[in-house]
């Protein structure tokens, strides 16, 4: 390694350099329970040249390279399996133009989501992709992310315009324009976004924004069982009702909310929702939304428009992944995150509570349900192998139950190493055209090396 750091101080300043243990040991794992590995060296570039620099070095020693955010993926996409260089993207986290007359923002790949909303509220615009964590915005684009406002909004393929990508050899390319639409050449935005850094390094992103709702109003609804929850939502979205969130809760995740943020909502089935809009309008949509769930069976329907009380029930929502961890210490968080089609979701999230409910192992069920999109919070030993197992297996069961009725083995959180054994039963033949692509960018298999697909 000392060859490549010497090369790599051609461009990038001791500073931007280090084998240091602490530093290598904070760039060897994510927010999950998939196993760690320490990278050779991390380096932190400040410029879009730097990182053509790092990539150029990489080739010239053969040497991977995987990108970093802030270590909130969940499918082991940042752990660098293969050691080598980690890019840490955490100085490139500059907004460098905000164009509100077009509703774009353009911004580098550290900024965080917190941060890009926080300076697009003095302008009057929110940057809608929401999920959960406050995650970088490259990092967000990697892997696609979705989250609690997919269901009015859209994933982050749909909010991308633009990307600067620095390829494997070092060269530079753009993506897209800033049109709203285009029909020309091949959706190379599609390509990249969701690609996991195995692809290319994103060095700028352009974005679509949206213009702070007039009014929000939540609501929080309990229901008798899962069952009648699930289908509240499908008859929601058929009615036409232009919801913003709308997020299912199982009992035992009640349960730990309560616990973490000092909460006393009911202990039974819940769905956490938002409506964005003029006044007059989100009135009716929250009174039409209150009818339909009362024929599911809706028990209590509590509305808030105070904006402490929203903020409370969304951060308690945004924080159950942490009340898991805070009241299991010593156990680790392995989350499921398929997807299925919205007639299939009720039924989905039935059979996996029951598959839960088998494990004898603490964990609960939350989930985008306006798009059908759920995920399995387990918490386990990781030194119990026969526990291990288990949720393994689980996990396992509900992928390919989700596979079986059109569905997909990963809604959000993206393949990583975790989903990558189901990515030949989902996609087919089509596998081996990733396959290519993936060759022809990264002949050498140096950028995040064994993520999503293996290559031989």
């Amino acid at each position: 390694m000392e060859l490549v750091i010497h090369a790599l101080k051609e461009k990038l300043s001791d500073e931007q350099i280090s084998t240091n243990e602490t530093i290598r040991e904070l760039h060897s794992k994510d927010e999950t329970h998939h196993q760690t590995s320490l990278p050779d060296i991390v380096v932190f570039p400040k410029s879009t040249e730097e990182v053509s620099h790092i990539m150029k070095v990489a080739q010239e020693f053969k040497t991977p390279i995987t990108p970093f955010g802030v270590g909130s993926s969940l499918e082991g996409h940042v752990i660098p399996y293969e050691n080598g260089i980690t890019v840490d993207f955490s100085l490139m986290n500059q907004i460098l133009e905000i164009k509100e007359s077009d509703l774009l923002v353009k911004v580098q790949p550290g900024v965080t989501r917190e941060q890009l909303n926080q300076e697009l509220k003095k302008y009057g615009l929110f940057f809608t992709v929401d999920p959960g964590a406050n995650a970088t915005i490259g990092g967000m684009a990697a892997t696609n992310a979705s989250g609690t406002t997919t269901v009015k909004y859209g994933v982050m393929r749909d909010q991308v315009r633009d990307m600067e990508v620095v390829l494997a050899d070092g060269s530079v390319i753009h993506t897209g324009s800033l049109a709203a639409k285009s029909a020309s050449g091949y959706h190379l935005n599609g390509l990249f976004i969701g690609s996991e850094g195995t692809l290319g390094c994103f060095t700028e992103l352009t974005l679509q924004v949206h213009g702070i709702p007039e009014h929000i109003a939540a609501a929080r609804a309990t229901f008798p069982t899962i069952n009648n929850a699930i289908e509240s939502v499908t008859s929601i979205l058929q009615a036409g009702i232009p919801i913003a969130r709308v997020e299912f809760v199982d009992e035992a995740s009640i349960i730990q909310i309560n616990k973490f943020s000092e909460t006393d909502y009911p202990i039974k089935p819940t769905l956490f929702m938002e409506f964005h809009g003029n006044e007059a309008g989100l009135q009716e949509d929250v009174e039409f939304t209150k009818e339909i769930m009362a024929h599911h069976g809706c028990e209590d329907f509590l509305s808030e428009t105070n904006n402490a009380a929203r903020n409370q029930l969304w951060d308690a929502r945004h924080n159950l992944a942490y009340a898991y961890v805070h009241d299991y210490v010593g156990k680790k968080m392995m989350l499921t995150d398929v997807a299925v089609p919205i007639s299939e979701l009720a039924n989905a999230v039935i059979y996996t509570r029951k598959e839960l409910d088998k494990l004898g192992i603490p964990g609960g069920i939350v989930g985008h349900v306006g798009d059908g999109n759920f995920h399995t919070i387990v918490m386990i030993d990781m030194d119990n192998a026969e526990e291990v197992e288990k949720a393994t297996q689980f996990n396992e069961n509900v992928v390919l139950y989700a596979l079986e009725r059109g569905g997909t083995c990963t809604g959000e959180h993206g393949v990583g190493i975790g989903k990558k054994a189901y990515q030949r039963k989902e996609h087919g033949a089509a596998l081996d055209i990733m396959i290519q692509i993936k060759t022809v960018l990264d002949p050498n298999n140096l950028l995040n090396p064994n993520k999503i697909i293996d290559v031989e």
